[in-house]
């Protein structure tokens, strides 16, 4: 079992910058892939960026140039940097990890809220 501790979420202003992070812990666990998705009211759960064990990175259309994902393999961490951001860009915000046998962990989300 994994658990997920999300943390970094709150309101900012458009063009400000906000940073989330996501530990994970857990007994017997081995980690693949981390990442995050959003969900804006109304509108289905989506990709924000997402980060593989061997390195690779991939960002939803709508945040890439803007968002940065890292990790801290050591701590099992994942790191959201959001730059410019927009009131579009509000949305709750979940933790993703999936393990080496394909199994998906979701974070109990934090919310974003951008102004305009």
């Amino acid at each position: 079992q994994v658990q997920l501790v999300e943390s970094g979420g709150g309101l900012v202003q458009a063009g400000g910058s906000l940073r989330l992070s996501c530990a994970a812990s857990g007994s017997r666990f081995s980690i693949n892939a981390m990442g995050w998705y959003r969900q804006a009211p109304g509108k289905q759960r989506e990709l924000v960026a997402t980060s593989t064990e061997g390195g690779s990175t991939n960002y939803g259309d709508s945040v890439k140039g803007r968002f940065i994902i890292s990790r801290d393999s050591a701590k099992n961490t994942v790191y959201l940097q959001m730059n410019s951001l927009k009131p579009e860009d509000t949305a709750v915000y979940y933790c993703n990890v999936v393990d080496l046998w394909g199994l998906g962990y979701w974070g109990q989300g934090t919310q974003v809220t951008v102004s305009s």
